[in-house]
């Protein structure tokens, strides 16, 4: 072993190497210059035709929202135990800790029905979109169980046709 100059008692000093040789510095000829000049083009084709064909199957099924429910339950106190108490609590008074679930109990946001049907459709904040899980009647039902429970007290009821008009 050589001795090296050292920067320091315990540790040599490190000499770079000299790189290789690059392997794309060596000469492709026939087929395999061939193939990694059409590799790109292949694969953006492929690519290309897996789209339009997408597209295509899409436009020929202009109702492609899923017509079955992720969630079995119908009536509004059911949808309510099954969803909503997980972050809502069985009370409806909310939550705080790892995150803020707020209180639906005596809520005066509710009185506008519109409101509720938005939140669940489209979600807001940390609550997700239950739009594509739920049919348009389950979300009246569950808008409506809470709108009359929980110390709120809203007599107008959502309609089914109301949660339709309010989807995207």
């Amino acid at each position: 072993m050589r001795s090296r100059a050292s920067t320091s008692a315990s540790w040599p000093a490190i000499e770079p190497r000299r790189p290789r040789k690059a392997v794309t510095t060596q000469s492709l000829t026939g087929p395999t210059r061939a193939c990694t000049r059409l590799a790109p083009r292949f694969i953006l084709s492929a690519l290309l035709a897996t789209f339009v064909g997408t597209t295509a199957a899409i436009a020929q099924n202009a109702s492609f929202r899923s017509t079955t429910t992720r969630y079995p339950e119908s009536s509004g106190e059911a949808l309510y135990h099954a969803i909503c108490q997980g972050c809502h609590m069985a009370d409806a008074r909310g939550a705080s800790g790892a995150g803020t679930y707020p209180a639906l109990a005596a809520d005066t946001k509710l009185e506008a029905a519109g409101y509720a049907v938005l939140v669940v459709v489209q979600g807001q904040k940390a609550m997700p979109p239950l739009g594509s899980a739920l049919s348009d009647e389950q979300i009246a039902a569950v808008v409506n169980y809470v709108r009359s429970h929980f110390g709120n007290d809203y007599k107008d009821e959502v309609t089914a046709e109301e949660v339709r008009a309010a989807r995207p």
